[in-house]
């Protein structure tokens, strides 16, 4: 990976870390794309918590997958309802209801831990995140059958949404744009919820892993989770929104050294793996029609509004280390709050080294410019 250090000579917008208003300049308007990863989606709650603090920083559009979409949401809301400010307390309100309705979770768990393998047992295939999956639909069923019918799904994330954002005032032409990755379990096709179409159930679409909750059904069509296809979803986004820069927040980290061992670490790294492949394409093909566009004269750029916003496009990533989740760790399944708080904590930290470093090129030029093979940021 090549990043590109800004100089301060080049940035008259620069504050304290990063971009900040002058008397003939506005905000900088900036288009995030959030990936998802689970309660690891944490850490991307720090970034957003140091990202809302600079003054100079207009969030304008966001997109995301799973737990991206949920942080997406939650901005937006809170950027509806008082400004930054206001986003950053929806964001602490969600994962601290995140964290108590895990507690659920683990007396689930709990009860069902008769479904644990005996020792030795793992290397016939039962990896962790199976057993654990199987236990949540053991007491799915257990619940259903104790209710007399089948509920549609057990996610207690529904009611968290429903309280927390006003899904009509995001629907309207003023607040942030907003894309939302599903994956269409009939057609295998990608869905991308816009502001119009939002609502709790949405952005639960995007977050539905079929091995825990029922898929979600939205005018006829079911859904499961975003990240299979789009993990953030970036076309749309830069396509339709205003922003000229383009931030995205990497959760699941690009590389880890070493092979893994043991079945815990072995799941965790293939998750890893999945859920990072469609972002790595679609950054791949981005910079390289970012280069072949490079190369031409604006005025024969084709007349295509994806490929016009790319010719403009400013790219900047921040993403997680591999040393901010320990391989084959469970907080991506089942999150304690202090583990939360030490993620939130690693995303605030590295928005922030992140802003000293690279916060003078926003408006001025891409600090991502190349995927390197054993890219390790």
């Amino acid at each position: 990976m090549t990043e590109t250090k800004g100089k301060a000579a080049q940035a008259p917008r620069k504050g304290r870390n990063g971009p900040s208003t002058g008397p003939s300049a506005g905000p900088l308007r900036l288009e995030l794309a959030l990936q998802g990863g689970g309660a690891h989606g944490a850490f991307t709650w720090g970034v957003l918590d140091r990202l809302l603090e600079e003054p100079g920083i207009e969030i304008v559009a966001l997109s995301g997958a799973s737990a991206g979409a949920m942080n997406a949401v939650l901005v937006a809301h809170g950027l509806m309802h008082g400004g930054p400010d206001a986003a950053k307390r929806a964001l602490w309100q969600f994962w601290k209801g995140v964290a108590r309705a895990a507690r659920s979770l683990r007396a689930a768990d709990a009860a069902f831990a008769m479904l644990a393998p005996p020792p030795g047992l793992s290397a016939s295939g039962l990896l962790p995140f199976a057993l654990w999956s199987a236990t949540h639909a053991a007491w799915r069923t257990f619940a259903e059958q104790a209710a007399g019918q089948v509920t549609q799904d057990l996610n207690p994330l529904g009611p968290l949404l429903e309280r927390l954002v006003d899904f009509a005032a995001l629907r309207q032409p003023q607040a942030p744009r907003l894309f939302l990755s599903a994956t269409d379990v009939a057609s295998g096709n990608l869905r991308v919820f816009r502001n119009a179409d939002l609502s709790a159930a949405a952005v639960l679409a995007s977050a539905c892993l079929p091995q825990l909750f029922h898929a979600v059904e939205i005018d006829g069509r079911a859904y499961w989770d975003g990240g299979y296809l789009a993990n953030p979803p970036l076309a749309p986004l830069i396509a339709e929104s205003p922003g000229d820069d383009l931030l995205v927040v990497q959760v699941n980290p690009a590389y880890r050294a070493g092979v893994p061992a043991g079945a815990a670490a072995i799941a965790e790294r293939v998750n890893e793996i999945s859920f990072n492949a469609s972002l790595g394409n679609e950054l791949r093909g981005i910079l390289a029609l970012k280069r072949a566009l490079g190369a031409i004269k604006p005025a024969d750029c084709p007349d295509d509004p994806l490929l016009r916003r790319l010719a403009s496009l400013r790219l900047h990533r921040i993403a997680a280390e591999e040393s901010d989740f320990a391989p084959g760790q469970s907080s991506r399944r089942i999150p304690e709050w202090s583990a939360l708080q030490a993620l939130h904590g690693a995303g605030r930290r590295a928005a922030d080294a992140w802003l000293s470093q690279f916060g003078a090129s926003l408006g001025q030029e891409s600090t991502f410019t190349a995927i390197a093979e054993g890219d390790r940021a």
